[in-house]
C-alpha cells in the first residue's frame, strides 16, 4: 500500500507476552533491506518488546524468502514471520518474476500454514522509491511490517 494512501485509523497493537517473530531479510539490495530490518526491529522494541525476540535470517535474495520463512514458520518457535526484500525494476522482465514468485510464495504460505507471514518487499520503479520507503521521505515499510505481525500473531492465537 502507498504511504500516500495509508489507513489513518488508529490501532492499538497488543502486547503478546512470549511473542516471536522470525525475519527473513533478502541480502540483494541490503542498502534498502537493512534498513527496513531496522525499522522492523525498533519497532518492537518500541512497543515493549526485547529485541531478544527477533530471529533474522539472511538469504540471497527475494526468491529465496519463501523457503526460508516457510521453514521458520513451520519450526512452531515463531509467531509471525516477515519477509523482507526489495526488488528495482531493470530492463528485463526478471522484475516481474521476481515479484511474482515472492507474492506468490507468501500468499500460498499465508492460505495454508498456521504462522501470519508478513509481507515486507519493496517493489519499485528506480532505487530512490525504494529508499524512500525504506526510512526516507515516506517513513519505513518495516515498521509497519513488524505493527502488521502483531496484530497477525493475536489472530493467530485467538483463533487456534
Amino acid at each position: 500500500m502507498s504511504t500516500q494512501l495509508h489507513n489513518s485509523i488508529a490501532v492499538e497493537l497488543p502486547h503478546l507476552e512470549g511473542f516471536k517473530v522470525a525475519i527473513v531479510v533478502a541480502r540483494w539490495n541490503s542498502q534498502v533491506t537493512e534498513s527496513l530490518l531496522n525499522g522492523a526491529i525498533n519497532r518492537l522494541v518500541e512497543q515493549g518488546y526485547s529485541s531478544d525476540c527477533v530471529t533474522v535470517q539472511r538469504v540471497p535474495g527475494t526468491v529465496e524468502l519463501t523457503f526460508a520463512a516457510a521453514r521458520m514458520a513451520r519450526s512452531g518457535n515463531y509467531d509471525a514471520v516477515i519477509m523482507i526484500g526489495c526488488v528495482i525494476r531493470g530492463g528485463t522482465p526478471h522484475f516481474d518474476y521476481v515479484c511474482d514468485s515472492a507474492t506468490q510464495g507468501c500468499a500460498m504460505l499465508n492460505a495454508t500454514g498456521d504462522v501470519p507471514i508478513i509481507f515486507c518487499v519493496l517493489t519499485t520503479d528506480d532505487e530512490q522509491q525504494a529508499l524512500d520507503r525504506a526510512g526516507g521521505a515516506l517513513c519505513n515499510k518495516g515498521t509497519e511490517a513488524a505493527d502488521a505481525a502483531l496484530e497477525m500473531a493475536l489472530i493467530a492465537r485467538r483463533y487456534r
